[in-house]
C-alpha cells in the first residue's frame, strides 16, 4: 500500500490551465482500482493518494504522468507502508 502526498510548489498559479487533465488522471487511476482514497491537504497544501495494488515502479511511473506533477504544480512524494493490522474493513490491504 502507498499513500502518495502531491504538495504544491511555486508553480501552482498553473493549476487551472492543468486541472481537467489531473481529474482525468485521477479518474484513471481509480477506475483501474489502484486509487482508493483521494483528498486534499488542508489547508489548500496539495492532495493525498491511497494506492494499492500496484508495485511501486509501476505506481512512480503512473504519478510521473499526473499533468500537475509534469509541469511542476505539485510535487509528489510516495510512501511505501507496509500494513501490520487492519480494521475488518481494511483487511484486503494486509500483505
Amino acid at each position: 500500500m502507498f499513500i502518495v502526498l502531491l504538495r504544491l510548489s511555486q508553480n501552482r498559479a498553473m493549476s487551472g490551465a492543468f486541472l481537467d487533465s489531473h481529474k482525468a488522471w485521477i479518474q484513471r487511476g481509480t477506475e483501474d482500482g489502484v486509487f482508493l482514497l483521494v483528498g486534499n491537504l488542508e489547508p489548500k497544501l496539495g492532495g493525498a493518494i491511497l494506492a494499492h495494488g500496484v508495485s511501486l515502479a509501476e505506481l512512480q511511473s503512473r504519478v510521473e504522468a499526473d499533468p500537475f506533477v509534469e509541469h511542476g504544480v505539485v510535487s509528489a512524494e510516495i510512501l511505501q507502508v507496509t500494513a501490520a493490522k487492519a480494521d475488518e474493513r481494511l483487511r484486503f490491504l494486509l500483505p
